[in-house]
């Protein structure tokens, strides 16, 4: 290999951005704190003015977005009877990736009667990317959790496709010490045509995810009483004291309206950012 194209490498490799995030929460009084905080490289969280008891978090990445080879790390505990909401300042994009797979590492750790919300808004692929998310969650049997990812393949508005990628998305719930909950979805090669087949996303543009601890089947009722409003397709189903829902629609837009009206119906207050 020639030298120059071994240097144009190694500066490639060098100026990939890195970032990490590591803080607690705790209940004094009723009311949620932040402990000890840690941030390092191009990734750093906000905690914008107290909303009543619970403590809201923003994220924001300074690099403006995710590139191949690429390793953000966030690790959050919520103590005892905390309640924290997370969300991010703005969509977070990820762009092509000519060689490694950017990496996105998120632990949540969820002590006894303690609430995490993470909802992120959009992650929006460009055509070639490539990453590789990881959630790995521990709840205590009385904690909750409310889960929610969207992923868009290309801004249908602007007329993006992702024909090519690289999307890997491994989640791992574990409550009271135990596996409870496990999945791992792989797009990879030509992703436009996967996601065109009737079995996957029809010619779908973006997917979605909530998970809800503790649910049952009264609330996967309650969520489908607004079912006739949906513009896309979202699937229900509740089991051994959790509940989720599954959405696909053609564009980022419907699949948000559709992903706030199921959150409206299960209880859950929205960040303000998703309101702007």
């Amino acid at each position: 290999m020639r030298s120059d194209v071994l240097t144009t490498s190694s500066v490639f490799e060098a100026n990939r951005a890195r970032g990490v995030v590591r803080f607690d929460v705790h209940a004094r009084d009723g009311v949620t704190r932040r402990g000890i905080l840690h941030e390092s490289g191009s990734l750093r969280v906000r905690f914008p003015s107290p909303e009543g008891e619970g403590l809201s978090g923003v994220f924001v990445n300074t690099a403006g977005g995710v590139a191949g080879g690429d390793n953000f790390d966030i690790d959050i505990a919520a103590g005892e009877g905390s309640r924290l909401t997370l969300t991010t300042a703005a969509a977070e994009k990820v762009y092509r990736a000519p060689g490694a797979a950017a990496q996105l590492n998120i632990a949540l750790k969820v002590a006894a009667g303690a609430h995490i919300g993470w909802l992120p808004q959009e992650t929006i692929l460009f055509d070639r990317a490539r990453v590789h998310r990881s959630f790995d969650i521990a709840l205590d049997e009385t904690a909750s959790l409310l889960l929610c990812e969207i992923v868009v393949f290309g801004r249908t508005a602007m007329g993006e496709r992702v024909e090519q990628g690289e999307f890997v998305d491994r989640w791992r719930l574990s409550r009271g010490g135990k596996l409870v909950f496990a999945e791992t979805v792989r797009l990879d090669g030509n992703i436009g045509a996967k996601l065109a087949r009737s079995a996957m996303a029809k010619s779908g543009a973006a997917i979605g995810t909530a998970l809800i601890v503790p649910g049952d089947e009264a609330l996967i009722e309650r969520i489908r009483e607004a079912s006739d409003s949906f513009s896309g397709e979202v699937g229900m189903s509740a089991w051994n004291g959790f509940a989720m829902a599954r959405f696909c629609a053609q564009d980022a837009a419907r699949l948000r309206a559709d992903m706030m009206a199921v959150l409206a119906r299960s209880g859950a207050a929205l960040p303000r950012l998703w309101l702007n």
